[in-house]
């Protein structure tokens, strides 16, 4: 299956899928990690609507891993802050290489773009495997979402000169 997965830039038609891969990311994905009241909380910051995530795909350069014409995985470039603002794949499909390839699409995205460094607040499921791959951390914070506190590492990439 992953041998058919191909990146692309994210199209309005893609946001329904994106939904879905951001709630079952948080909801299943994450679990190893944070409690149930917690990922409730952490899914319930973006409905799961299309037209939410065809806002974002506006307002930043979102790359989607796509197998057989469903989006299995997303990333989103913030190109004003150098910040990637979203990184998730499905849950059945984690740990295989797509947000690797994601991130790898990104950082290429964001060094034509002339930036310096890219920052992320990665959750607690995330950050190690973005540590083996060259990011830093600048430490741990603690955000709240619905009267939940969920702990997340802030990254930073810095990237060639140019």
């Amino acid at each position: 299956m992953i041998e058919r997965l191909r990146l692309r830039e994210a199209v309005m038609t893609d946001a329904a899928d994106q939904a879905e891969v951001f709630y079952h990311a948080v909801m299943e994905g994450a679990s190893g990690h944070y409690s149930l009241a917690q990922r409730e909380a952490w899914a319930s910051a973006m409905p799961r609507e299309a037209s939410v995530w065809q806002v974002r795909q506006v307002r930043y350069y979102t790359v989607v891993a796509e197998i057989d014409r469903r989006c299995v995985g997303f990333c989103e470039l913030n190109r004003h802050e150098g910040r990637v603002e979203a990184l998730y794949v499905w849950p059945a499909l984690q740990g295989k290489g797509i947000a690797s390839r994601l991130v790898r699409q990104v950082v290429d995205e964001a060094e034509r773009s002339g930036l310096d460094a890219l920052c992320m607040e990665a959750s607690l499921t995330l950050a190690p495997r973005l540590l083996h791959h060259g990011w830093e951390s600048l430490g741990e914070e603690t955000v709240e979402r619905s009267g939940e506190y969920l702990k997340r590492i802030r990254l930073r990439l810095a990237l060639p000169s140019h």
